[in-house]
């Protein structure tokens, strides 16, 4: 991941200028360095884990990024900001699928996970492969699935943020991450036999 800066935007296509006024339009630079700092590691393992794909990964988010600074939309404060931008890293992952079919390959995503210690092998084997298998088992739900669970149990949002998120109605969030749910425990259970 990279911060985004005006040489950035403007390689994108806008002139310094409209750089300028679309950072000012949401928050100064120093707001956004900071929103930025806050939530780009997240928007990132977000992807990666309904993507697949590390490079795709890095790709969304700073076009989810640019996307938010050139977008109309009044946001009002950070947590606002936060899911807006949710939101359009979702739409552009769908786009992204809609493209090219998803790669099956093992995914590593991104976040450090605890140092084994070397007393207590046993347990690092045994969490790395809970790991492996919960990917596994990610990767065979379908997208909607794998988005519903991730912002609910990653990221911890609500159901109100995930709906927006998503483009669903908030009474709907609960039934369908219950499905979810049951549906990633019978894919996990079939593993372990």
């Amino acid at each position: 991941m990279r911060d985004v800066t005006l040489s950035s935007l403007e390689r994108l296509g806008l002139g310094a200028a409209d750089a300028e006024e679309k950072l000012t339009f949401c928050m100064d630079e120093d707001a956004f360095r900071l929103f930025y700092d806050r939530t780009a590691r997240p928007v990132w393992a977000y992807l990666a884990r309904i993507t697949g794909d590390r490079q795709l990964a890095d790709d969304l988010l700073q076009e989810s990024y640019y996307r938010l600074l050139r977008s109309r939309a009044v946001l009002e404060d950070e947590a606002h900001r936060r899911n807006y931008l949710f939101r359009i890293a979702t739409n552009l992952a769908h786009d992204a699928r809609r493209r090219a079919p998803m790669d099956t390959a093992p995914l590593d995503d991104g976040i450090e996970h605890d140092q084994p210690d070397p007393r207590t092998a046993g347990d690092a084997t045994g969490r790395a492969v809970r790991r492996m298998d919960l990917s596994r088992a990610m990767r065979q739900l379908k997208p909607r699935e794998r988005s519903l669970l991730w912002l609910a149990y990653a990221q911890g949002s609500t159901h109100f943020e995930i709906a927006q998120t998503l483009g669903l109605k908030t009474g709907s969030i609960k039934p369908l991450l219950f499905r979810a749910r049951r549906r990633l425990s019978a894919l996990l259970q079939e593993g372990a036999r």
